[in-house]
């Protein structure tokens, strides 16, 4: 048996309701997608396909290699068919792994109990197959199980990613209430942004919404961005096709970008968000400005877009205040930035009604356990 040459099922998963642009990236790669459900997509392909949807996809969290389909009733009948599977094949005798798991089952109440019987099924497969095992523990810088589990059908997966991909490595100061990098990339994604005209941010915080245009702008992928995937632990690793594959990525950037333009009131918001931009490699496309939003400069004649990403009463500021603030950034958008389209990325409808401007699209997304919206205004 040999994973890194065969085809199996792949499963990519997300946030809750990434989906559609993690569909859209990997339909640009050219793969074909067999099926989509809320936090994610299955298509078919071998691991190496799986090392290139791993550096290309912005909007996604891991990349799921199917090894074994089953059925159990117990967590007995899991430990028996985990370790019937021939795990020597797939990790190092002296290497290291971990397990992680997705259980909706009556028979189990904690899936660390679960995961410790796969770790156990692993363990014990090598000790009678080879007399050594593999070292193994919580953290996920070797070879990742996957178990999905619920009611009594089973899959077992390598997950190829390790460490999730939503997170893009750059982001080392994250400043008050950050967006998850992912979905700062879909959120971008969702808007008519052409990537050639004007990107306005003002409030930007640590920068997560103008270093993520940038990225998309001048075709920066993530993978430039991150060494470490647990599929270069898989017994069978393909290293000359993932240098293949980042020497690509490298190639593909495009050297300069569109006006990219951040701003923020705070001092140490535009610090923390130019020392952001320069670990993503994209400080000398941005310009940032420490000023109140209502004194952003947006270039006069463009058709860009300008982003907003206020707080919205769950973590700071008082609604009060609050409802002033998203006044003024009706009243700003309106004053300043005719022929552009305007964003709002809020988590409390209510508040967005103090813009007093019409919404033309509304996007549902989700963030830290609350629901949210991307509001699109067409400012004539």
């Amino acid at each position: 048996m040999d994973v890194s040459r065969n085809k199996s099922r792949i499963v990519v998963t997300c946030l809750n309701r990434l989906m559609p642009w993690v569909k859209q990236e990997i339909t640009a790669l050219g793969f074909g997608i067999n099926g989509t459900f809320a936090t994610g997509l299955e298509l078919h392909g071998t691991i190496n396909d799986c090392i290139r949807l791993n550096l290309n996809l912005r909007c996604a969290s891991n990349v799921l290699y199917l090894l074994r389909d089953f059925t159990a009733r117990n967590p007995e009948e899991v430990y028996l068919q985990v370790k019937s599977f021939p795990w020597e094949v797939v990790i190092q005798p002296d290497g290291y792994f971990s397990v992680t798991s997705h259980v909706q089952h009556p028979t189990v109440n904690n899936n660390m109990f679960v995961n410790m019987k796969v770790k156990d099924a692993i363990a014990d497969r090598f000790r009678e197959q080879t007399g050594v095992r593999p070292n193994s523990g919580a953290g996920l810088q070797g070879v990742v199980v996957h178990l999905f589990w619920k009611e009594n059908q089973a899959s077992l997966f390598l997950d190829t990613t390790g460490p999730s991909l939503a997170r893009h490595g750059y982001r080392k100061k994250p400043g008050a209430a950050p967006m998850l990098e992912a979905l700062a990339a879909a959120a971008v994604m969702a808007g008519k942004w052409n990537k050639k005209t004007p990107f306005v941010n003002p409030m930007c915080g640590s920068g997560t919404l103008a270093i993520e245009a940038a990225l998309l702008a001048t075709n920066r992928k993530p993978g430039l961005l991150r060494q470490a995937y647990a599929f270069q632990h898989v017994i069978g690793y393909d290293a000359a096709f993932y240098q293949e594959q980042m020497e690509q990525l490298k190639r593909q950037v495009m050297a300069q970008g569109p006006t990219i333009i951040a701003t923020d009131l705070r001092t140490e918001a535009i610090a923390d968000a130019r020392y952001n931009a320069a670990l993503a490699g994209v400080d000398h496309l941005i310009r940032f400005d420490v000023c109140d939003f209502s004194k952003t400069r947006v270039p006069a004649g463009e058709k860009g877009v300008i982003y907003f990403n206020p707080a919205y009463g769950e973590r700071m500021g008082e609604l009060a205040e609050l409802e002033k603030v998203y006044s003024r950034i009706g009243d700003f958008m309106k004053n300043n930035c005719k022929g552009y389209t305007g964003y709002v990325f809020t988590g409390n409808p209510d508040l967005a009604k103090n813009i007093r401007l019409k919404a033309s699209q509304k996007t549902k997304f989700y963030s830290a356990r609350i629901d949210c919206v991307l509001l699109e205004y067409h400012l004539y």
